[in-house]
């Protein structure tokens, strides 16, 4: 078989630009990687590059940073040229439209049980803030703006409704459907393409907030799966289930795909922030930092067997990632930098047959793909755009006598190998 070879070499070798002092880094020897192009040992999706669009307002703060400005669902500037653009360049971007405060967001169709509000600050709300709601009109201009840029739409549902909170982060009770339900039925009317649903925020595990057990969740998704089937039993094709949409807990996965049974969930989503906070003065010898890189790779191994064991009719999505929490890193993650951290796990989780991955995010906060204001394109998203152009769905095997600071990784499409190189001279770096 005939094959094509693409490289992608990314290598921090402009002094002027990384480095201060590079005259002691030694001379490279010659390295030999060797492909394997016989059989791909992973897949991907053809839409493998994701971003999302959260839920934040302008009072969103971290360590006295309020980096989200109109960046939200509720009043992005959706008629800002760059920002079609810039998912149009995708034919087609994966977008998810979710995060922290959508497991209180109400959507104003049907018969509403509370005010429809925009979110406030509330001291003692979750993550500070009150109720929100989407108004059914802002939803439409949403869907017209998706008609328009094609992106493939997951939208993120409130997995808390109906439940009450009992103690430290726990929410238990059953899940009140009914404004879910008012809402994927208004959608449905209205001809709107949603590829995926997926079913509450970072609620596995211990949570991030709130917390829902494993065995109420499955239950829950269950009631879900029937409304999905019941809304689109006339549409050609249905809407794919995700879930949890959280952080990896092997035991809180494991029993989630053993109570809701085979073929309820098509997806298991995990979110990853593998950096840190956003504030630490560590995060940038992380990202050039190789053996902590490889961390990462326990995660995605994990998971993948999980699911192989539990749930073999799902697949894996890294859900939400910006790599590092509360907002990311000013002045890290919307740099040039932050393409060593990005680049790298896009490529070792396509080894562990993770099929799509969401940048958090496309616009907002610190690690948005382009700037909340301008929409100029960060550094990211051009890694994100050259990953999606070059990089096929077919992971290939790598082997190679180069050092962990040389990162390589192989996919194969259409006769065509594609190999990502990037060289981490983390030794040299030093931020001015």
């Amino acid at each position: 078989m005939e094959f094509r070879l693409s490289l992608v070499l990314i290598l921090v070798s402009l002094p002027a630009i990384l480095a201060q002092d590079v005259g002691n880094t030694k001379k490279a020897g010659n390295v030999k990687v060797v492909v394997n192009g016989i059989l791909a040992i992973a897949r991907v999706d053809n839409n493998f590059i994701c971003a999302t669009i959260d839920w934040w307002n302008h009072e969103k703060c971290d360590y006295n940073q309020c980096p989200w400005g109109s960046a939200s669902a509720l009043n992005l500037n959706l008629s800002h040229p760059l920002l079609a653009k810039s998912i149009q360049a995708f034919n087609q971007l994966r977008i998810r439209i979710g995060g922290s405060l959508e497991d209180q967001l109400l959507y104003d169709v049907g018969n509403l049980k509370y005010p429809c509000h925009p979110f406030r600050k509330k001291s003692h709300g979750l993550f500070g803030f009150s109720r929100g709601c989407l108004p059914m009109s802002r939803w439409d201009e949403l869907n017209q703006f998706f008609s328009k840029t094609r992106p493939i739409v997951t939208f993120s549902l409130n997995a808390l409704s109906g439940r009450h909170h009992k103690s430290g982060g726990v929410w238990v009770g059953d899940w009140d459907s009914s404004n879910a339900y008012d809402f994927i039925n208004y959608t449905v009317s209205k001809g709107y393409q949603i590829d995926s649903w997926e079913f509450g925020n970072e609620l596995s595990g211990r949570g991030v907030g709130a917390s829902v057990g494993a065995e109420q969740y499955g239950k829950d998704l269950i009631k879900l799966k029937h409304i999905i089937n019941q809304l689109y039993n006339k549409s050609r094709t249905k809407p794919a289930l995700v879930a949890p949409g959280g952080f990896y807990d092997q035991g809180w996965f494991a029993k989630l795909l053993q109570v809701s049974g085979s073929g309820i969930v098509n997806v298991i989503t995990q979110h990853m922030y593998n950096l840190g906070a956003g504030v630490d003065p560590k995060l940038v010898s992380r990202i050039l930092n190789p053996g902590y890189l490889d961390l990462a790779s326990g995660t995605f191994h994990d998971l993948e067997q999980t699911v192989k064991k539990n749930g073999p009719w799902a697949s894996i999505w890294v859900g939400e990632s910006g790599g590092a929490y509360n907002s990311g890193g000013r002045n890290v993650s919307d740099t040039f930098v932050d393409s060593f951290w990005y680049l790298d796990q896009l490529g070792m989780s396509a080894k562990y047959n993770t099929r799509v991955y969401c940048r958090q995010s496309l616009v907002g906060g610190n690690y948005g793909l382009l700037n909340r204001t301008s929409f100029v394109p960060n550094p990211d998203y051009y890694s994100a755009l050259l990953w999606h152009r070059l990089m096929g769905q077919g992971v290939l095997a790598v082997n190679s006598n180069a050092s962990a600071d040389l990162r390589i990784y192989a996919h194969c499409a259409r006769g065509r190998v594609s190999l990502l190189c990037r060289k981490i001279l983390c030794q040299a770096y030093k931020r001015k």
